[in-house]
């Protein structure tokens, strides 16, 4: 295993809004795309080419239209993730750019970074220091070193690591406390796929847009191109807003709890003792009991009030360090016995024993309350998540300028097979993710009460590194594959030129049907009828040598599925097999979501190979 050849790329601090805004009353921070095919021969370089097309701007347009005089100014030159700069221009500046030969597209208005929209900003920490705390956060449970002694104020102690700790790990920031902007992420993304990185993990999104409109769609897609795997969140906005990066060639990834738990035991005076949720760290000396958790925010005072016992709904699945309070959350049914002790003297006492940590929780994983589901506004023709990961109260590395309020897999896999496209890291993580939690039974989303989990919730289940480093089979894709799929949206040429930037992809097979583990189909909502969707596959032996696979199918409730051939035959490794599912499903007048999967199953029982099937409304496309 060489893990030393890894690097990562964490975009640090994770913000939310998407700042769309002018420099003055005319000016603005613009993303050209340029076809690179088209450059003059006389320059030597893509940037001497920008720079020259900027500054023939100037020559041109010496002042604006309210007779200023022009400040046209480049500020990015980008040739990895795509081909193009960023500049500040005003609009009749831009006008004029669009004669130059090559230009291809410009992006929405925005500001480049704080300094090009706000020249007279002091900013907060000038520097790739981290001061939001998310970014160092996310990158050291990526590839931290491992640290002896570590904790949470007495909770978790122990050594910590990171997933894959041998890897060398690569920080561009790019967001700040001042603002987000596009031509900064953009800009990062291209200089980690100059830089050599194998692996990008970005934890952050922008929010319903179409593909050719994200920054992340179209940087990721050239270091798709380039064999660097792109892993992303889903985001964290729960059911008030769908996921993010629903991007067809990157890992897209929900969040999960551990079988880990913080807890406090609360003794009262007559020795019965309860245990319950807590993260406090320190002892209190006196007892407020609270008939809720909410209630508990409203009605505490700290001058007061040095220990609280609140009735929360699953104390066994909190997910947050956010209850400030010196004390205890304990479950509904615990909470007569509190209750009845309380009320039967008026000298009843308790306490309350804090920072103790308790293994093998009872269920786990279950998908957090807070991660953003699928599908996919942006493309939903893919099944989006892909996997489920640990993401609540997970212990890892936090800035001493904040307040204590993922993806290092994909690392480890590099390591151990570098010659694996970022298309097949993706298939062994999906297809080796487990949907059963620790008690043998589907994983269930706290979000919706423990109900089992859906696939637009956690994937294909939750990640297990170790058998996704032997998969048994893959399924691959190439970047012309993905420009299929581009083809067959309803998206101009141009704007398919914006991810792609190359006129060598042709659209002569557009194909949405794309090589992906996991299958999804739409039917239009409020119409009865019976719907047949074909899917085609080619899987690739990844296993030992010569070996037979047969196919395991959990139909989806209220369709019919078949699968030709049942049997794959392999005669060696790297072989490719082909094989094609057959869904007979019903649209439905009111909304109905159903689910399953296809799992093939190894002869000698070594490998088992899952993908989830979802079958949903139509979803509205941005």
């Amino acid at each position: 295993m060489v893990l030393h050849r890894v690097a990562l790329l964490q975009l640090a601090l994770a913000l939310f809004s998407l700042y769309v805004g002018v420099l003055s009353a005319e000016r603005s921070t613009y993303i050209i795309h340029m076809d690179k095919s088209l450059m003059p021969k006389p320059f030597t370089a893509p940037q001497h080419w920008y720079s020259s097309a900027v500054d023939s701007v100037k020559s041109t347009n010496p002042t604006t239209s309210n007779g200023q005089k022009s400040t046209a100014k480049l500020l990015y030159s980008y040739d990895n993730a795509l081909h193009g700069f960023s500049a500040v221009l005003s609009e009749d500046e831009l006008e004029a750019l669009k004669e130059s030969p090559g230009f291809s597209l410009g992006l929405w208005y925005f500001n480049k970074g704080v300094i090009a929209a706000n020249p007279n900003i002091t900013i907060s920490m000038n520097s790739a220091r981290d001061t939001d705390g998310h970014g160092t956060h996310t990158a050291s449970t990526a590839a931290g070193n491992y640290v002896e002694g570590a904790s949470y104020f007495g909770y978790a102690l122990g050594t910590a690591r990171g997933v894959a700790p041998q890897a060398r790990l690569a920080v561009y920031k790019v967001l700040w406390n001042e603002g987000r902007y596009a031509s900064d992420v953009l800009a990062g993304i291209d200089q980690a796929v100059a830089d050599g990185v194998d692996v990008i993990s970005i934890s952050m999104g922008f929010g319903f847009v179409p593909l050719h409109e994200d920054p992340i769609a179209i940087a990721s897609f050239g270091a798709m191109e380039k064999g660097v795997f792109v892993s992303t969140s889903a985001g964290n906005r729960a059911f008030r807003r769908p996921l993010h990066n629903g991007i067809p060639w990157v890992l897209t990834v929900a969040a999960g709890s551990v079988d880990r738990s913080f807890a406090g035991t609360l003794t009262l005076g007559n020795g019965v003792t309860i245990s319950g949720w807590t993260m406090f760290p320190a002892t209190p000396r006196g007892i407020l009991i609270c008939d809720d958790y909410e209630t508990s925010f409203t009605v505490i005072d700290e001058r007061d009030i040095l220990a609280v016992i609140t009735v929360g709904s699953k104390p066994e699945t909190f997910e947050s360090n956010s209850f400030p309070f010196p004390g205890i959350i304990i479950s509904p049914k615990d909470a007569p016995t509190v209750i009845k002790y309380a009320s039967s003297s008026d000298t009843a006492t308790a306490s309350i024993k804090f920072q103790q940590t308790i293994l093998g929780r009872k269920p786990a994983p279950v998908v957090s309350t807070y991660t953003s589901r699928g599908p996919s506004p942006s493309y939903p023709g893919i099944l989006k998540p892909d996997v489920m990961a640990p993401g609540s109260l997970v212990l890892a590395s936090w800035v001493p300028e904040s307040y204590v309020t993922t993806l290092g897999i994909a690392a480890l896999l590099k390591g151990a097979h570098p010659e694996w496209s970022p298309n097949a890291i993706l298939s062994a993580m999906v297809t080796t993710a487990n949907p059963l939690d620790n008690t043998l039974h589907p994983i269930r989303d706290l979000g919706l009460d423990l109900v089992p989990a859906k696939p637009t919730a956690m994937g294909a289940g939750h990640v297990d590194p170790n058998r996704a480093l032997d998969p048994g089979l893959l399924y691959d894709a190439t970047p012309q594959d993905y420009a299929n799929l581009l083809c067959s949206m309803n998206i101009t040429q141009n704007q398919i030129l914006t991810i792609t930037r190359s006129n060598s992809y042709r659209c002569s097979k557009p194909s949405s049907d794309l090589n992906y583990p996991s299958f999804i189909a739409f039917y239009p909502e409020f119409k009865k009828g019976v719907l047949v969707q074909k899917f085609e596959r080619t899987v690739t032996n990844v296993g030992s040598g010569a070996t037979k696979y047969k196919v395991k199918i959990k139909v989806p409730k209220g369709s019919v599925i078949t699968v030709s051939p049942k049997t794959l035959v392999f005669k060696k490794i790297h072989e490719k097999q082909n094989y094609t599912l057959t869904l007979t499903y019903n649209s439905h007048e009111e909304w109905v979501e159903t689910f399953g999967s296809i799992t093939w199953v190894e002869n000698n029982g070594n490998h088992t190979v899952r993908s989830p099937i979802f079958v949903s409304p139509m979803v509205q496309v941005p």
